[in-house]
């Protein structure tokens, strides 16, 4: 899963503060080295403001 779906001009920075993750985690999920929780999974998507289900579908 690439967690950038429709991040709406966040730095990759602020994205991982907005989104309440470490920078590195969110670096490592982009280039696929890292496995996201379904709790992540779900903060990803209350930041972007977006239902779990419509960003599970984007993927």
């Amino acid at each position: 899963m690439n967690p950038t779906l429709g991040k709406q001009g966040y730095s990759q920075e602020n994205y991982a503060y907005a989104c309440e993750l470490d920078r590195t985690y969110v670096g490592g999920s982009e280039r696929r080295e890292r496995n996201l929780s379904l709790r992540n999974i779900e903060r990803i998507a209350d930041t972007l403001e977006i239902s779990l289900a419509e960003l599970l579908e984007r993927v």
